[in-house]
């Protein structure tokens, strides 16, 4: 199939969207299916729905459609919670099968939140276990044999630097360690290969990439030959082998399904499997040419025209994600007025402009339009209004 696939999406007139990396936009198909499962499903089945519209399936059905963009065989991957949650399953896990380490190695590049559920997981199981965060050039020097897990974000957030899943992968597993990587900004980006490099976990939403829609759910992928001796330390209703025997004690699924918890959101499942139809044509390889070469003509352009932003993205496309950073000292501020004039990116502090390609609905035309709006506001310092300054909640 042909990219872009516009025609697919709503991308309201006059607006170049670049922030696909934070929240996809909305594809044009789910709008009805959405109606049809609020008035058919929910509004005429009622609790039928959950075995005439298979409801309870849904979780499984739309895993195995994500693991298809992630190199994940069939039935390995399942749908539900947040991110947060599925890290803080997912690294519960891990170190469980590495009970005389102490070390979750991580990355300086990694999100917050990742941090935050290590953070809080540690204080929780209080068995003196040790976050330790280098920077992401040197997490492979890193990887000691004193590492339980190695919790990485495959692509920055910040700066879009790639790691090398395969290389990082076998490091891990050479000093011991069990690796869990963290697939928000990889899956529907670039080709990913779960299987393919052997890693234990992995973990991603759905809302970015996927354009599954604003609180979409997360999944979670757990390696076959491993995920029938995992313990899962959220032991939900819905993670359980049984969970209509309404047994008093707890005894986990077979499979990945161990890894569900609680109720699915079904209609926002629903929303998310509609969108993912959108990949059923796409080639990842031609999806991740394109992406490069979209990168590569937009930082081309912004440091022709634009002197005062300083590329921190890696100039190499095969090193980066599918995004582009610029810092600048006033980025919230030239931020918010490039997006004044219909150009949406995001910044992420201290100081960085960032800027998401998504071949599915970018192509050339609008990365010079990108360009020029972009060199309007810092050329002509349309920035500096106070009204560009005022610090949002969300940025």
């Amino acid at each position: 199939m042909t990219l872009p696939l516009k025609d697919q999406f709503v991308l309201p007139e006059g607006m170049i969207y670049l922030d696909g990396n934070s929240l996809g936009p909305l594809p044009k198909a789910v709008n009805a299916r959405l109606q049809a499962a609020v008035t058919d499903e929910w509004g005429q089945h009622l609790i039928k729905a959950w075995n005439v519209d298979d409801w309870m399936g849904q979780p499984m059905r739309v895993g195995n459609m994500v693991g298809r963009l992630i190199g994940a065989p069939e039935g390995s991957v399942t749908m539900g919670d947040t991110l947060s949650v599925k890290v803080y399953q997912a690294l519960s896990a891990a170190l469980e099968m590495r009970p005389d380490r102490k070390v979750i190695l991580s990355d300086s590049g990694n999100f917050p939140s990742d941090l935050y559920m290590a953070q809080g997981l540690i204080a929780h199981l209080g068995k003196g276990h040790e976050l330790r965060i280098v920077e992401p050039e040197d997490v492979m020097d890193a990887l000691t044999d004193d590492v339980a897990v190695a919790m990485i974000t495959q692509v920055d957030y910040r700066t879009g630097r790639l790691h090398d899943m395969a290389s990082m992968t076998a490091k891990a597993h050479d000093v011991g360690a069990v690796m869990l990587w963290d697939l928000a900004h990889s899956a529907g980006a670039l080709p990913v290969d779960v299987a393919g490099c052997g890693c234990e976990f992995a973990v991603g939403c759905t809302y970015k990439y996927l354009n599954g829609g604003p609180g979409a759910p997360a999944f979670i992928y757990a390696r076959p030959d491993i995920v029938g001796d995992i313990s899962p330390a959220l032991s939900g209703w819905l993670g359980h082998d049984a969970p209509f025997a309404f047994e008093p004690d707890y005894r986990p699924a077979m499979g990945i399904e161990r890894m569900r918890v609680g109720t699915p959101p079904v209609l926002q499942m629903t929303a998310l499997e509609t969108a993912l139809a959108v990949w059923d044509n796409v080639d990842m390889n031609d999806l991740r040419a394109t992406s490069i070469a979209l990168c590569d003509q937009f930082i081309e352009g912004i440091e022709a025209r634009c002197p005062d932003l300083t590329l921190v993205s890696p100039r190499d496309g095969t090193q980066r994600g599918s995004q582009v950073s610029f810092a600048f000292e006033h980025g919230y501020a030239a931020m918010q007025a490039v997006i004044a004039k219909g150009v949406i990116g995001d910044f992420r502090a201290p100081n960085i402009m960032r800027f998401g390609f998504t071949p599915l609905y970018i192509d050339a035309d609008d990365v010079t339009g990108a360009v020029d709006v972009i060199a309007d506001v810092m050329t002509n310092r349309l920035w500096d209004d106070p009204k560009f300054k005022q610090t949002s909640r969300v940025t």
